[in-house]
Order: structure tokens, then sequence, then C-alpha cells
């Protein structure tokens, strides 16, 4: 469990922006992956709908806090 104290740290807000930056950079590489993917299927919309959930993500990811879990 986290205190407000260690939220407060230093050592917790580089933690916390190395865990935002690699969440976000996955959802990105998954976006962009299922794009190429779509590029080459015979049903491109689902693998399409998958990398916009996955681009939406990425975006959402910079509006989380540590006060958000």
């Amino acid at each position: 469990m986290v205190t407000d104290d260690t939220r407060n740290s230093a050592e917790f807000q580089r933690g916390w922006d190395a865990c935002i930056r690699a969440a976000r950079a996955w959802h990105e590489a998954k976006a962009s992956q299922a794009m190429v993917l779509a590029r080459r299927s015979r049903f491109p919309k689902n693998l399409e709908r998958e990398a916009e959930v996955h681009k939406l993500s990425a975006e959402m990811m910079l509006t989380l806090s540590p006060d958000d879990v």
C-alpha cells in the first residue's frame, strides 16, 4: 500500500512516470501492429477497431495520476 508520504516522493514520481511511458508505448505498439495486420487481412474492420482502442488507451494514459489507482 502506498502512503501519502511515499506518493509525494521524487522516487515514486519517477517510477510512476516510467510506468505510464511503458504502458503508453505498449498500447501504441499494439495499435501499430493491429493496423499492419488489418492491411494484410481479408476482414480488416475488427483489427482497425482494436487499433483504435489501443490508440485511445495510449492517449488516456496522459490523464492518469497516482490518485486514480
